[in-house]
């Protein structure tokens, strides 16, 4: 049953992960995104480890590709145009890359599989909760903080500059797509006593001379 459950989710990871690639919608690359997490969240389960597979969906599948389609939709990113490839050769050595990169899975499986080293019956508690936050708030707690404090500077940080680029000083305006500046107050008082000037003056008759 593990293996055929292993099966059905590698090979919807494959699927999913080929449909990134291959749709031209970006839309629909990133749903597909959406599904490789999920099957990638599914095989950590196989594997025993609940801890990541939920931070698999909760930050992944979750708030980072609500990001992504945010982003898209907000940007309003058309459908990819096909367009001549330039540089053939680069899509030989991409398969040639993909070939050599399953010939090393396949192999590390077989060595690891093999090997009289590999541990048969020993049960192991990586992965889940209680030895995740064992090791977090004791031997790693020092990089913990560090990184919590570096996010919260980095947070303070964008709020700061969100904050400054927002406001404007009284003498600037804002347009559609452009920022000009405002004309000074005198300029603008005499600037509009000639325009009343030239307004109340009559018109030049036939007679008039220049």
């Amino acid at each position: 049953m593990l293996a055929l459950l292993f099966i059905l989710f590698a090979g919807l990871a494959i699927g999913c992960a080929i449909a990134v690639v291959v749709q031209r919608n970006p839309l629909y690359s990133a749903i597909s995104l959406i599904g490789v997490f999920i099957a990638l969240a599914s095989l950590y389960l196989l594997l025993a480890a609940p801890f990541i597979a939920a931070v698999q969906v909760i930050v992944y599948g979750g708030a980072i590709m609500v990001l992504v389609v945010f982003v898209i939709m907000l940007l309003n990113v058309e459908e990819e145009v096909r367009r001549p490839t330039r540089l053939i050769f680069l899509v030989p050595t991409a398969f040639g890359l993909a070939v050599v990169l399953i010939a090393q899975v396949v192999f590390i499986l077989y060595s690891v599989q093999g090997s009289p080293l590999t541990p048969r019956d020993v049960v192991s508690d990586t992965g889940l909760s209680a030895s995740i936050g064992i090791g977090l708030f004791t031997k790693y707690i020092l990089p913990f903080e560090i990184t919590s404090i570096l996010l919260i500077m980095a947070v303070v940080g964008a709020i700061t500059l969100a904050r400054r680029s927002s406001l404007v000083s009284p003498e600037e305006q804002t347009q559609t797509g452009a920022r000009i500046l405002a004309m000074p107050a005198s300029s603008a008082t005499n600037a509009t006593e000639a325009r009343s000037e030239r307004t109340d003056e009559p018109p030049a008759g036939p007679g008039a001379t220049g």
